[in-house]
């Protein structure tokens, strides 16, 4: 539990100056931009948020699930294999993106009825985010227990927006300057981050590691279906966070996609600390399944979960007294408005923080199966409320957003609490068989 409260120190430490930052170029984004080319910025950069998660796999989740015992046992040759065979499956699905984003971009444009002038740098906007991705590295230094290293290069993305929003602010602020200076930023933090993953590797770059990847297929027979398992969980999550604004655009125009992506990005910044602290808890989970018994797995569990619960009323409460005015004093007076979409928003990532070991739970326990059928509940939840209640416009489509967090909640913690009491009874039977037992 210690080090997940310094894992989580570390992260909210870095995240904390990172959000900051943020809040000041949103501000200089929609301000400079205005509600409708801030809408057209909000659309392109939803779609490019999407088609990473679709084309890309979440190995971070592989190397930390199957590079633990590695790391535990100092077995660093096994531990590189994995690294560099999750990079290679990482660089595969960057290029699947890729050609996706063309299929989609520049093969059905007008199909899709997209705007001609955005066509050309949306597409070149993808690409460079599928080539932004850190998912192996990313898992590497959570495996090697160095987050406090990654808190660092993190902090390049939030700065480097800052520093280039500022300037473009200043020389003249366009939709194609933003997307250039946020792709240019995202490519070179992900440079940044592969080379110092690779400087604490206690291998680097391990060519032959690289070679053998089909080795680390043999020593990890199920990792093929993890790896499908997750990066389908990761596409509907990207289905759940970005679908409602493009529904947004889709039913209600530009402007209205512009006012709904502000207040979803602050409700965001909220459950940004779910986020963090399930980066921060996987890895010990991931442990802690191996090195505790199941009673005090459960009990470790618990203590995450009511202390996740307290920060999701939190954030809630924090939208309510105090959503119009952070709406007004980031994107001015036309955004104050989408306070009514902040509250839903809001009460939706408060679930999402309150749920946040669950999935590692499934994950740790062999489930992840289990986990990807509570993500598919959670957006069936999703589209069909939306199709019902997209007629009250944003808000409606905001309060579905909520309804599907509770919903996917519900689900997750049942199988993730019954998934814990199972191992438990697992633990206690054969101590019940023994010699000596009165049972019998």
């Amino acid at each position: 539990m210690r080090r997940i409260l310094r894992n989580t120190a570390w992260l909210l430490g870095g995240k904390g100056f990172g959000g900051l930052c943020s809040i000041v170029y949103l501000a200089i984004l929609s301000r400079s931009l205005g509600l409708k080319d801030f809408g057209h910025f909000s659309l392109i950069f939803g779609t490019a948020q999407a088609l990473v998660a679709v084309a890309g796999f979440q190995t971070w989740q592989a190397v930390v699930r199957y590079g633990a015992a590695y790391v535990h046992a100092n077995d660093w040759v096994r531990f590189s294999r994995l690294s560099m065979l999750c990079g290679v499956i990482d660089a595969a699905g960057a290029l699947f993106g890729c050609l996706m984003a063309a299929v989609i971009f520049l093969g059905f444009a007008g199909t899709l009825d997209l705007n001609p002038a955005y066509v050309n740098m949306a597409f070149a906007f993808n690409c460079a985010l599928m080539w932004g991705r850190v998912s192996a590295p990313t898992g590497m230094m959570r495996a090697l227990d160095r987050f406090d290293a990654a808190v660092y290069v993190e902090a390049m993305v939030p700065v480097g927006r800052l520093i280039a929003a500022s300037f473009i602010w200043w020389y003249g602020p366009t939709v194609g300057r933003f997307l250039f200076a946020w792709a240019f930023v995202d490519v070179t933090s992900a440079f940044t981050y592969w080379a110092l993953a690779l400087r604490l590797n206690p291998r680097g770059f391990d060519l032959a590691g690289l070679r053998d990847w089909r080795v680390t297929i043999s020593e990890n027979p199920q990792i093929r279906r993890f790896l499908f398992i997750i990066s389908t969980a990761s596409t509907l999550d990207a289905a759940f966070k970005q679908g409602p604004l493009l529904a947004v655009g889709y039913f209600l125009g530009t402007s209205a996609a512009g006012l709904y992506r502000l207040a979803d990005q602050l409700a965001q910044g909220f459950g940004k600390v779910s986020t963090l602290i399930a980066r921060a808890i996987y890895p010990e989970v991931s442990r802690a399944r191996f090195a505790s018994s199941p009673t005090e797995f459960r009990r470790m569990i618990m203590r995450i979960v009511r202390i996740a619960g307290i920060g999701g009323g939190i954030v809630v409460l924090a939208a309510i007294v105090a959503g119009r005015q952070l709406l007004a004093l980031i994107g001015g007076s036309a955004f104050g408005a989408g306070a009514a979409i902040l509250v839903p928003l809001a009460i939706a990532a408060s679930f999402e923080l309150a749920s946040v070991a669950f999935e590692p739970v499934l994950h740790s326990t062999g489930r992840a199966q289990t986990a990807l059928f509570g993500r598919l509940f959670a957006v069936a939840t999703l589209a069909g409320t939306i199709l019902v209640l997209h007629g009250i416009g944003a808000v409606g489509i905001a309060w579905s957003v909520a309804v599907a967090g509770a919903a996917g909640y519900c689900m997750l913690g049942i199988m993730a609490l019954r998934t814990l009491h199972r191992l438990e009874r697992e633990e206690t039977a054969p101590a019940a068989l023994e010699p000596g037992s009165t049972e019998g």
